[in-house]
């Protein structure tokens, strides 16, 4: 079963959010900066007449990977001297994590897509990092016309054929879109996943969820695909969830040896006690059965450092290109903006590059409005956006993009080498959805 948060709790933010539908922002005064409890100052004039805020995870095991991306929105918008069109707009980096949780928060992830609602300032949103906080925010900015644009999320029920009833339509009770990403969903993930496991020559695969809206649907996405294409001989032989909170894993171990799995597939985030899970899985498993993850361990510092030489071994597959296959766009990012932050072009984190897309798609948007918040919407869906740091892509009328390869990575000692790039066949992606 799926850990869900539910929105009813959340009607005295949405009834507030609805009055701000389609609302024009003022022109003639300066942006009303986000509250400091959540966001940092704004950077950008003070003259500003909008605000864009990013809402990610900055505290907890992802912290490293979405602080990189907060700075790579920021030079985004710093290079585009703070203009969209003719429209001067600040950025704002607002938090949606808690201390106590070390994660994504939906108490905190509520609360913030409150302040964006009643903020008259804020005409879109980069986020957000996790799925899960997608579903709560999403509902109530939907009712105020704020169009979100996320850099990570990749659940399929945000956008398209649904995992459970009522996605994606639930999370757009206006029945306008305002939801779209620069990131390929996990059908496409999914896809790659098992095609991974082909080629592997792994025949038995163990599919485990971390009860989250992104596990979930990524370890669903993995075995909707292996049990539809057949012909891949890649047969899922159990499916079940850890829990987060456990204190061991020897239990689950001795189940998936005994169900004879050659290969155990992680859906979810290496935050939810990803670490300990490996490790309990490399004693009670031994080397010779294979361990595969999706992006959710892709912070691949945080995963090694975690499960320690347990990780070794292991395979995990991102959405996008490596450094070496991206175009000249995308390498001229990641180099010019390694060097503000003293990193070098292929040490800059991939989702990083996303992250500054997502913040490019959003000043695009902004510039073709006509200064409303329901206008901005119209320069997301159905249009193309070419030398991006992620390459050429198109986003279709559900927020899409037809950018659907999936880069595999292998864990070697201390370090994730690039292996290939896979992409799968629109027939293969398919099988993906329930």
């Amino acid at each position: 079963m799926r850990k869900r948060v539910f929105i009813g709790g959340l009607a005295a933010a949405a009834a507030v959010a609805l009055a701000m539908v389609g609302m024009a922002i003022s022109a003639t005064k300066g942006a009303t900066p986000l509250p400091a409890s959540s966001c940092s100052g704004i950077q950008g004039p003070s003259s500003a007449q909008f605000i864009v805020a990013s809402d990610l995870p900055l505290q907890g095991s992802s912290r490293s990977q979405t602080i990189e991306m907060t700075k790579a929105i920021a030079y985004e918008f710093k290079q585009a001297g703070y203009k969209a069109g003719k429209y001067t707009v600040a950025y704002q980096s607002c938090d949606d994590s808690t201390a106590s949780a070390g994660k994504w928060d939906p108490a905190k992830c509520s609360a913030n897509a409150g302040n964006y609602a009643r903020d008259k300032s804020v005409i879109g949103v980069i986020a957000t990092f996790n799925s899960g906080c997608a579903e709560i925010e999403v509902p109530i900015t939907n009712r105020a016309g704020l169009q979100y644009v996320s850099p990570a999320n990749t659940y399929i029920g945000l956008t398209h054929k649904p995992a459970l009833p009522g996605e994606p339509n639930k999370y757009y009770p206006t029945g306008k879109r305002t939801y779209a990403r620069v990131v390929a969903a996990d059908d496409f993930q999914g896809a790659a996943d098992v095609l991974q496991l082909q080629a592997l020559h792994k025949k038995t695969v163990y599919i485990l969820n971390d009860k989250e809206a992104y596990g979930f649907g990524v370890a669903s996405a993995v075995k909707n695909v292996a049990n539809g294409a057949k012909q891949l001989g890649v047969k899922v032989v159990g499916f079940d969830a850890w829990d987060p909170k456990a204190s061991s894993y020897q239990d689950l171990a001795t189940k998936i040896k005994n169900s004879g799995a050659q290969a155990v597939f992680l859906g979810g985030l290496e935050c939810e006690n990803g670490g300990k899970l490996i490790k309990d899985l490399r004693a009670g498993l031994g080397t010779g059965v294979l361990l595969e993850a999706p992006d959710g361990f892709s912070s691949f510092k945080d995963t090694i450092a975690h499960a320690g030489s347990a990780s070794s071994g292991m395979y995990i597959s991102i959405a996008g290109e490596p450094y070496q296959n991206l175009n000249a766009a995308g390498k001229k990012f990641a180099k010019d903006f390694g060097k503000t932050i003293g990193l070098a072009a292929t040490k800059v984190n991939p989702y990083s590059n996303y992250g500054a897309t997502a913040a490019l798609v959003m000043l695009s948007a902004i510039a073709k409005s006509n200064g409303s918040r329901s206008s901005v919407s119209g320069g997301v869906y159905n249009q193309s956006f070419t030398n991006t740091p992620i390459g050429n892509f198109k986003l279709n009328g559900n927020g899409d993009t037809n950018a659907g390869v999936i880069s595999i990575y292998h864990v070697k000692g201390n370090n994730a080498a690039f292996l290939k790039v896979i992409s799968p066949s629109a027939s293969l992606v398919a099988l993906a959805k329930p």
